[in-house]
């Protein structure tokens, strides 16, 4: 078994033909910085590579799977440069504006989710508490998702007059008016709807959960690794056609018009709404 240190923001273990990649910011309900969500690429660039590894399980540590991007914890870095992986768009650090927004979310949010969609080894979301706004993007980048009862999933951008996250799978993942309803009114979808409405695989007992998600990997990783990996990119093939690929792109657009709207008619690209103002228009 191959493990990380136990202060960085994803830790990393395998254990037999699983590798478990666990998001590691419990105390901020594992939001999402810079720093984080490049550690999750070397992370997945490491399940890729170990050729003993056969399935990936995404997981969050504490009582939550991610609460999304990280818009107020005091190591909020997304004016920091990083070496970048996803993209030839340039560094978006000493620029302004729509120029460095953009840059920046096509490297860290659509880039990245991207191409994790496509690591060619089957990855299951562990999914409990909060998945919220930039955590749906990484469940929903995942080929199977696995609900603890407590999990409830929610993308309440519209308040901010956002169209929706980044990587904007919604109409794929669920059916266009549950995506329409769940993006209107923001409100949070329990794991047992998200299972009726096909978004989730299984439901299982809070306590049961990392036991259930490893009896699920197990089994899959009985497969031969190329049915696997070609199983996989037929689906997701299958997918594209249905205009899941240019889908994100024009939603990307939009995203990013919305972002400049902000800018130009409130105090920022954000609508000027932080972590309490959500807090209290959900409320």
């Amino acid at each position: 078994m191959t493990a990380t240190p136990d202060d960085e923001p994803v830790h990393y273990a395998r254990q037999g033909p699983i590798a478990t990649v666990t998001m590691n910011r419990p105390d901020y309900r594992n939001a999402q910085n810079s720093a984080m969500t490049y550690a999750l690429d070397r992370a997945f660039y490491r399940a890729a590579d170990d050729g003993e590894v056969k399935v990936v399980v995404l997981a969050g540590a504490g009582r939550h799977f991610s609460a999304g991007h990280d818009i107020g914890s005091p190591q909020r870095d997304a004016h920091l440069p990083f070496e970048r992986r996803a993209g030839l768009w340039w560094d978006h650090s000493d620029k302004e504006g729509a120029e460095s927004r953009f840059a920046r979310e096509s490297e860290v949010y659509l880039g990245m989710c991207r191409r994790w969609r496509e690591l060619p080894k089957p990855v299951i979301a562990s999914v409990q508490g909060a998945c919220v706004a930039g955590g749906l993007m990484l469940a929903w980048i995942c080929d199977l998702i696995i609900a603890a009862d407590d999990a409830f999933f929610a993308d309440p951008v519209v308040r901010m007059g956002i169209p929706g996250v980044e990587y904007f799978a919604h109409p794929w993942v669920m059916p266009p008016r549950i995506a329409k309803e769940f993006l209107y009114t923001g409100d949070r979808m329990s794991a047992r709807r998200a299972y009726e409405v096909g978004m989730v695989n299984r439901v299982v007992p809070r306590d049961e959960l990392a036991v259930r998600t490893e009896e699920l990997a197990l089994r899959i990783a009985g497969m031969p690794r190329l049915g696997l990996a070609l199983a996989k990119r037929a689906v997701n093939q299958a997918e594209d056609l249905q205009g899941l690929h240019t889908g994100l792109d024009s939603v990307f657009g939009l995203h990013h018009l919305a972002h400049a709207h902000n800018a130009e008619t409130s105090r920022d690209a954000l609508g000027g709404m932080d972590i309490a103002r959500m807090k209290e228009a959900g409320s």
